[in-house]
């Protein structure tokens, strides 16, 4: 059994900033890699970045480039994505999904709603 516990969302003006946590606990000895996703209505969940626990190799959503960061504390099994310079378009919920070695699909969290006022 997997458990993501989100936090950070929130109100905020655009060119504001907010930064998101996520925790992972649980049986989460295989934990290989955790990112974050986000969704409008009626779009699909699309990943905002990723990264690997080990190598702490990243990915991101060309939206977000140089405005979001992400980083992974692995002793803690958290990870945390600063958000820069914030759009009215990255609000959405943002969910926080994390992989395993071996295990073919990922866990979600509860989703964190990002509002980013005009």
């Amino acid at each position: 059994q997997v458990q993501l516990v989100e936090s950070g969302g929130g109100l905020v003006q655009a060119g504001g900033s907010l930064r998101l946590s996520c925790t992972a606990s649980g049986n989460i000895f295989s934990l290989d890699a955790m990112g974050w996703y986000r969704q409008t209505p009626g779009k699909q969940r699309e990943l905002v970045a990723a990264i690997t626990t080990r190598s702490s190799s990243t990915d991101y959503a060309d939206s977000v480039k140089g405005r979001f960061t992400i980083s992974v504390d692995s002793a803690k099994s958290t990870v945390y994505l600063q958000m820069n310079s914030l759009e009215p378009e990255d609000t959405a919920v943002y969910y926080c999904n994390a992989r395993f070695m071996g295990v073919p699909y990922g866990y979600w969290g509860q989703g964190t709603q990002v509002t980013v006022s005009s």
